[in-house]
C-alpha cells in the first residue's frame, strides 16, 4: 500500500486495476455522506516547495470538480506515475464550513490509482467545467488588466476550463522578473490576459527547459500548430500582492489536441 501523505493520516492510495454553469453546491447536492467515486485528474499544480502537490479532477458520474484535501505527496505521485488523465477512485465527502470560491475542497480516504483515461474521456473531463470567458466562469465584471477576484465576491468555484484559439496562447519570460515563465492568452470574449502565472507542473518544467535553451518560440510554435487548446484557470488561496489581498488567477493546466508533448506529461 503506497501512501500519498504521512502515516499519521488514515487515508491511503494504492495501485489498482481496474455541467457548465452549475455551482459546486448544485453538482454535489446529495453527496453529504462519504461516497465512492472515480475522478479523472485535470489539474496537477506545483508549489514553490515541491513536497506536496495540489490536484483536482472531474467526478466521472456527477461531473463535479473535486480537489482532494489535504494536499497529496509529490513523491507518491512520481512513484505511481500519476499524471493529468489518471483515474483515481476513492471515498469522497464535501468538506463543511467552506467559504470563498474554493468549494471544490473534498475530504477523501481509500484513494486508489486505477489507470489512465482515454483522450476522449480526458477532453470530456475538461469540458465539464467549460465557460466562454473568465468573466462568465467567475461571474464577475473585470476591469482592464484585472487578474484577481476580490475577497467576498460571491462565486462558488475556483477552477474553470476555457477553450481558446491556440494562436492566442504565448509562453513568455516575465519582463519584470527574468527567469519566471508566464502565459498570455485571449478568451472567447476577446479579453486578453497577460503574464499569468503557470502552475501546471509538467508544462512549467518543460517550458523552463525551453527558456534555458532560449527556444520558447519552438514551444509556442507547437501550440499554434494544434487544432484545440484548453486552459484550466484557477484561483489561488487568498494572499497579498502589492498590498492587495485577493484570490489571484493562475493557469493550472495547458492542454492541446490532437497532439501533445509526451515529455510534458511525465516526471522525466
Amino acid at each position: 500500500m503506497a501512501n500519498l501523505w504521512d502515516w499519521e493520516s488514515a487515508s491511503h492510495i494504492t495501485s489498482a486495476s481496474g455541467l457548465p454553469g452549475k455551482t459546486q453546491s448544485q453538482l454535489r447536492k446529495g453527496r453529504d455522506i462519504m461516497a465512492t467515486s472515480k475522478i479523472i485528474i485535470t489539474d496537477l499544480t506545483r508549489f514553490s516547495q515541491p513536497v506536496n502537490v495540489c490536484t483536482a479532477g472531474t467526478d466521472v458520474t456527477s461531473r463535479a470538480c473535486i480537489r482532494p484535501m489535504p494536499y497529496l505527496k509529490m513523491a507518491s505521485f512520481i512513484r505511481l506515475g500519476i499524471l493529468p488523465g489518471a483515474i483515481l477512485s476513492g471515498d469522497f465527502k464535501p468538506m463543511s464550513g467552506l467559504t470563498g470560491p474554493h468549494q471544490e475542497d473534498t475530504a477523501y480516504s481509500n484513494l486508489k490509482f486505477v489507470g489512465p483515461c482515454t483522450a476522449e474521456e480526458f477532453k470530456s473531463a475538461l469540458t465539464a467545467h467549460l465557460f466562454d470567458s473568465v468573466e462568465e466562469g467567475f461571474e464577475i465584471r473585470l476591469a482592464p488588466g484585472q487578474k484577481h477576484i476580490p475577497l467576498g465576491h460571491p462565486v462558488e468555484r475556483s477552477i474553470i476550463t476555457l477553450s481558446v484559439d491556440p494562436n492566442s496562447v504565448a509562453i513568455v519570460e516575465d519582463r519584470y522578473k527574468p527567469g519566471k515563465i508566464r502565459v498570455h492568452f485571449t478568451d472567447n470574449s476577446g479579453r486578453q490576459f497577460n503574464y499569468l502565472s503557470i502552475t501546471d507542473l509538467g508544462f512549467y518544467r518543460y517550458a523552463e527547459k525551453h527558456r534555458v535553451d532560449k527556444d520558447l518560440d519552438g514551444l509556442n510554435g507547437f501550440i499554434r500548430r494544434q487544432r484545440e487548446a484548453y486552459l484550466r484557470i484557477g484561483l489561488s488561496r487568498a494572499h497579498e500582492i502589492r498590498g492587495l489581498n485577493a484570490y489571484w488567477m493562475q493557469v493550472n493546466g495547458i492542454y492541446t489536441f490532437p497532439d501533445f508533448v509526451k515529455e510534458i506529461r511525465s516526471y522525466k
